[in-house]
């Protein structure tokens, strides 16, 4: 037993659109058991399903299994969930950007794409840990709108993961100072 290593604040981070929908997780066993989970629980029949996200991954089961071993975390997003972002489709956004590049970026080392039936959430910054970098990241959502949806004007704000602490931190553009029961 012991007190935790404590990251440096000087690391990278890597800073991300965070979309408003809802957290979705694909869990692939080792022996090929699928499970669909939401951010708290299991989804079945039984414990019903999160604004569509269950059926879709069984629909998609094939293309998804492609994931390989491991809980992978996303953001299942769009029409009819939370600010909808002026789609008229769902969408499924992996968090793991170190992993999982989309299209049109280029791939680095240890990147791989994801299967065609998921997105990845939108890198707009990386670099060493600089608040002045989040802000400015902050500024382009609020004045040039989302990343993930161009042309939506109301993105919710971004999220900043710092590698060495293995740490996620949230900012919003608008209500960040209120708490969470006010937002």
């Amino acid at each position: 037993m012991g007190f935790q290593k404590i990251a440096r604040l000087s690391r990278e981070i890597v800073v991300s659109e965070k979309i408003d929908g809802t957290c979705g997780v694909i869990s692939i066993g080792e022996d090929g058991k699928f499970q669909i989970g939401s951010r708290n629980r299991w989804l079945t029949p039984e414990t019903g399903d999160s604004h569509g996200f269950m059926m879709w991954a069984l629909t998609h089961k094939e293309e998804l299994m492609a994931l390989g071993p491991g809980r992978h975390f996303g953001e299942w997003w769009g029409h009819g969930i939370q600010r909808g972002y002026g789609l008229k489709e769902k969408r499924f956004s992996l968090f793991n950007t170190s992993r999982w590049v989309p299209d049109g970026v280029e791939l680095l080392p240890k990147q791989e794409r994801p299967p065609a039936c998921c997105g990845v959430v939108p890198v707009l910054w990386h670099g060493i840990f600089d608040t002045a970098a989040v802000e400015d990241q902050l500024e382009l959502l609020s004045t040039g709108g989302s990343v993930a949806a161009p042309g939506f004007m109301n993105p919710e704000g971004v999220v900043v993961y710092h590698i060495a602490g293995n740490v996620y931190f949230k900012r919003y553009i608008i209500g960040d100072d209120a708490p969470k029961s006010i937002q």
